[in-house]
């Protein structure tokens, strides 16, 4: 896999995320929810899978850009070898993460979930190290 479709691997998955909320809502809506009945910030009483769902897509979000940034900079310096052998762990991480959060949010699952973040958190300051050198 290399760097940029692991970027794209990334950006589908969060994308994915979304469209289940987004199918769950609409459904709703469908069936009669009223559609202004998701403000921001309020308590929402959708089914918990439905929030972890939507919160995964958040915390997807969070770091997409970062990724992206380091792809496609790398792409622009020519430097993609530079970061071949790391991108594709930063998706299976994500992905780790993301299913982690799915199943649900005991404290062994969040230690997990918190695990498979360091990771990429890691991977981006050796990606981005790569960048620098």
């Amino acid at each position: 896999m290399t760097p940029i479709t692991a970027l794209i691997g990334f950006t589908a998955w969060t994308l994915l995320l979304v469209l289940v909320v987004f199918g769950y809502r609409g459904i709703r809506v469908l069936s009669g929810t009223p559609i202004n009945a998701w403000p921001r910030g309020a308590a929402l009483a959708d089914p918990a899978f439905v929030k972890r769902v939507s919160d995964a897509h958040i915390n997807c979000l969070e770091n997409l850009p970062i990724f992206a940034v380091i792809v496609l900079s790398a792409a622009a310096l020519s430097k993609l070898p530079a970061i071949a052998l790391l991108a594709p762990y930063v998706l299976y991480a994500r992905l780790g993460q993301s299913l982690t959060h799915l199943i649900g949010t005991s404290v062994p699952l969040v230690m997990i979930r918190a695990t498979f973040w360091a990771i990429q958190l890691v991977l981006f300051v050796l990606m981005f190290k790569e960048l620098l050198t």
